[in-house]
């Protein structure tokens, strides 16, 4: 089908060729349109992956392989491939993106054209880690997305953004460590990294070899579990959060450590194909990541730490989804992938918002903020609540469908704790918006007013799809059921 080649090709080249008109032109020229054409970038990601999945699903088929410059036809050829998995994660890379961008062009002043660069290098990177088919491509992309994220951080040049981008480089490094040592186990035990020829060969060894198979697990579980963020590998997602610019934390915390960490793990469930340790690491990992991140964020006096910790509990309930080993736990981690993506992404546009026109995010010096700023008050409880999983807004759906997976999977225990953990949730998100929204006004607020501009539009937009999405998803559900999913 012709047209899938231009449409799965341009997921790479799109991100080069902007990447190079960027540094082509003089930089006043550039810095007048870059953001402009990452927003078109992210805008034309979204609307390629709607139409790949509806001709995936039109056509039956499960997959569709393709290459750059060489025939990947040929044997032992690498190539790449997207099926509805990585669409999805396409689409949600697009959207995150799309947010960033309108952030960005409200609080980015300075190194416009830098910072461009690194957004479309971290895109491009992103793309390849979801469409490549084996383990060594994959780690080549996972580090395209490290460093360039490390920079990201560090960019603007704080001292604390330097501390935050510094955490991070060692945690970053590390994981390499662990999973580059992962795959040389996998290499050893297979002969090979492609993943059905790992998938195929990995469980089929006996006797002292399987020892391979043990360390790889451990090792690679421990590094994505670092690139997630999830307890206890979390330790520096606060720092890097809190020192980034807000269109830099949209971006790690929207779409990156999903991308970076969950997509790994993702890999894994299916190269580990009914290896009980993989689900019962997921499960321990899942619960100590919802309860321990929603503790951590009940302490914070700063908005983007309680958001960052916030991130790391609800990265639990997306490795409880894949540890039930369902299709409907699958189904839903995946969507709560994208309702993550959503409602975090609110919040750190709220957090643009605030340190713009209050000039800071500390919890104690703010309040009463609800009537000067109606838009970003209002946009901040539809966040809140779907994080909290109250109904009708996205985030109780996915949220439901991962609950039902691990009860139906004999993980009632598991189930139980993920349920009550939304008390929690709503606990420390209600202490946000008390004090951030209610209370009495300080008198240095007195003139404080909305935001407007991209970011107000940014915040307009992900408010629309948190409802949307909650109001709709039962007709997403027959969608579901239709396609043999439920």
């Amino acid at each position: 089908m012709p047209i899938l080649d231009y449409i799965t090709v341009s997921f790479l080249v799109i991100p080069l060729i902007i990447l190079v008109l960027n540094n082509l032109f003089s930089k006043q020229f550039v810095e007048r349109i870059n953001f402009k054409l990452v927003g078109v970038v992210a805008i034309l990601q979204m609307a390629l992956a709607v139409a790949g999945f509806s001709l995936l699903s039109a056509a039956h088929w499960e997959d569709y392989r393709f290459s750059l410059l060489w025939d990947w036809t040929m044997e032992e050829a690498g190539y790449f491939a997207v099926n509805s998995l990585s669409l999805v994660f396409l689409f949600c890379i697009g959207f995150v993106l799309l947010v960033a961008v309108l952030v960005a062009k409200a609080t980015v002043e300075q190194r416009k054209t830098a910072f461009v660069n690194l957004v479309l290098t971290l895109l491009l990177g992103m793309n390849g880690m979801v469409m490549v088919r084996d383990l060594f491509s994959l780690y080549v992309f996972l580090e395209i997305v490290g460093i360039s994220s490390f920079v990201l951080v560090a960019l603007f040049q704080l001292e604390t953004g330097l501390e935050g981008a510094f955490k991070y480089l060692v945690m970053s490094s590390l994981a390499t460590v662990f999973i580059l040592t992962g795959l040389a186990f996998v290499f050893m035990q297979t002969g090979s990294l492609q993943y059905a020829q790992a998938w195929a060969d990995w469980l089929s060894v006996q006797g002292t070899a399987q020892l391979y198979t043990y360390l790889a697990f451990i090792l690679l579980i421990s590094g994505f579990a670092l690139k997630t963020g999830v307890v206890p590998f979390h330790s520096w997602l606060p720092d890097a959060h809190q020192s980034a610019n807000t269109a830099v934390s949209i971006l790690l915390s929207g779409i990156v450590i999903k991308v970076a960490g969950i997509y790994g793990f993702i890999v894994l469930t299916k190269l580990f194909p009914g290896f009980p340790p993989v689900a019962l690491a997921l499960r321990i990992l899942g619960l100590l990541s919802i309860v321990v991140g929603a503790l951590f964020a009940l302490r914070q006096t700063h908005f983007k730490r309680l958001v960052a910790y916030s991130s790391v509990s609800q990265m639990g309930y997306i490795l409880l989804g894949l540890s039930s080993g369902t299709t409907l736990g699958f189904l839903g981690a995946m969507v709560h992938i994208f309702n993550h993506a959503t409602f975090k992404s609110t919040l750190f546009t709220n957090a643009a918002a605030l340190s713009a026109q209050a000039g800071t995010l500390e919890l104690g010096e703010l309040g009463g903020l609800e009537k000067k700023m109606p838009v970003t008050g209002f946009s901040s409880i539809t966040a809140f609540l779907s994080t909290a999983g109250i109904p009708p807004l996205a985030g109780f759906w996915s949220k439901l469908l991962i609950i039902m997976a691990l009860w139906k999977s004999e993980a009632e225990g598991f189930a139980a704790v993920a349920l009550l953990a939304s008390i929690l949730t709503a606990a420390y998100f209600l202490r946000l918006q008390k004090k951030v929204f209610f209370g009495q006004l300080p008198e240095k607020f007195g003139a404080v007013t909305e935001i407007g501009g991209s970011v107000k539009f940014a915040e307009l937009m992900l408010s629309a799809v948190n409802i949307a999405v909650g109001v709709g998803f039962p007709l997403i559900l027959l969608f579901f059921e239709g396609r043999g999913l439920l």
